[in-house]
């Protein structure tokens, strides 16, 4: 199982981190993440929502697969740079019972659909002008680190959380992690 530390060398509970986040100001996207055991994880995320398609999403309908949420906007170089692996990820996963859903707070609609046809973005995002996504995931995902990325379990609880551009590598783990439990 992949682990990592949050800073000061301890992992951290969702809440811990929530914490943390809200203290800092400012979360370096750096590709750093962090990882939470199922006795640590804490209630389902609630998110409903609208895709840039205009269809009515809602996390809870996927509970049972295991879900990649992934924060993005679409001037933001490593949000570019890591669509490809996003998408190879989208590829290889879905079939296992992987969903993945983008979340954009910060882009219209013209922008992030332009966006989605450049880099063929296989999966939907919500167009989160309200900021419920961001809600959703408050402490865990700072709005500051942008790309973000968090993989919810089959209860569609954070299991794990990448700040920063994604390693594909370590996003496969986490996902691997993830699919491996026990549920």
């Amino acid at each position: 199982m992949l682990g990592a530390c949050a800073p000061g060398g301890n992992p951290q509970s969702p809440a811990d981190a929530a914490a943390a986040a809200s203290d800092a100001g400012y979360v370096a996207g750096d590709g750093t993440f962090a990882t939470w055991a199922p006795a640590q994880r804490a209630e389902p995320v609630s998110l409903v929502g609208t895709t840039y398609a205009g269809d009515e999403l809602d996390l809870a309908d996927w509970r049972g697969d295991v879900v990649v949420v992934n924060f993005w906007d679409a001037a933001c170089p490593p949000c570019r740079a890591e669509a490809p692996d996003l998408k190879d990820v989208y590829t290889d996963y879905t079939t296992r019972g992987v969903k993945m859903l983008g979340i954009n707070p910060r882009d219209d609609g013209g922008t992030a659909q332009a966006f989605e046809r450049t880099f063929e973005v296989p999966y939907p995002s919500l167009h989160d002008q309200e900021a419920r996504g961001v809600a959703a995931f408050e402490g865990l995902v700072p709005l500051q680190a942008m790309p973000s990325t968090v993989v919810l379990d089959r209860q569609g609880r954070v299991a794990a959380r990448i700040l920063g551009q994604v390693d594909p590598t370590i996003l496969r783990g986490l996902i691997d992690d993830t699919l491996a439990e026990e549920v």
